[in-house]
């Protein structure tokens, strides 16, 4: 079964979508509620937004399943990246609005969990870590650029309204030090968008994970508001929002590029 699709490029950087997916297994469906069926939270239209990549020559890896089958962004043991704030986990049970996502004696249980681990997030992590050692041998350094995307008002959890750009680089652990400051450079040179560099989301577990700049492998998380390029509420690509959005992003894979 495919779990995932992987665009192989020739420049030193790639770019997962792990919360791009969609597909959810006939077998599951009964069991969501009707809120989680419309599959909100995933980060919609990641892939298309970020199609332009291909032409810098970026590898771009996208899972074909949803989040809420597994998380491909959580660790494995299910450890809460943010101690203390509301999040969701490995496989989650509560959507970004604090509703259910199974209905009532659905959920599953810890060999279920387990299972899609093994069926699910494991191929997607196997392939990325595959593609990561590709790109370092051929160019020494390889930049990995996590997208993702949020409703910018999600009261569950976080206060008010997101910034439009949101970099997370592990509190600077997980990319090179002069990365971070020319990414952030890009962002304060323009006035059009809101952004913040590790802020409420400071990278997930693949960020955290495997960014190790000491060993030639920078990672940078970008948590973009949605309403920078679709409709939050009908989740329609907005081409006309869209353009400028992937104007910027490209800026900053630009620098990336020069990075490694």
């Amino acid at each position: 079964m495919d779990t995932c699709t992987l665009h192989r490029g020739r420049a030193p950087l790639l770019i997962s979508l792990p919360h791009n997916g969609t597909a959810l297994p006939e077998a599951l469906r009964p069991r969501l509620t009707d809120s989680a069926l419309r599959l909100a939270d995933t980060d919609w239209h990641v892939d298309r937004l970020y199609a332009f990549a291909r032409d810098l020559g970026a590898s771009i890896l996208v899972p074909r399943f949803s989040r809420y089958v597994v998380d491909l962004n959580r660790p494995p043991d299910d450890v809460s990246l943010y101690p203390g704030q509301n999040t969701t986990g490995l496989v989650p049970l509560r959507q970004f609005s604090g509703a259910a996502v199974y209905r009532d004696g659905a959920a599953p249980d810890a060999a279920e969990v387990a299972e899609r681990v093994q069926r699910y997030w494991q191929p997607y992590h196997a392939v990325l870590q595959d593609e990561l050692a590709r790109l370092r041998a051929a160019h020494g350094r390889v930049v990995l650029w996590e997208g993702h995307s949020i409703r910018s008002e999600c009261p569950f959890l976080f206060d008010g309204r997101l910034p439009d750009f949101n970099l997370g680089t592990a509190a600077g652990a997980s990319c090179a030090t002069g990365l971070q400051q020319r990414l952030g450079a890009v962002l304060a040179a323009q006035s059009r968008y809101s952004h913040v560099t590790n802020g409420r989301f400071k990278g997930g577990y693949i960020t955290r994970h495997y960014g190790r700049p000491d060993e030639g492998v920078d990672a940078v998380q970008l948590e973009l508001a949605q309403c920078n390029y679709m409709d939050e509420d009908s989740f329609a690509y907005d081409e006309e929002r869209a353009r400028p959005t992937q104007e910027l992003i490209g800026c900053l894979l630009q620098q990336c590029l020069g990075a490694a």
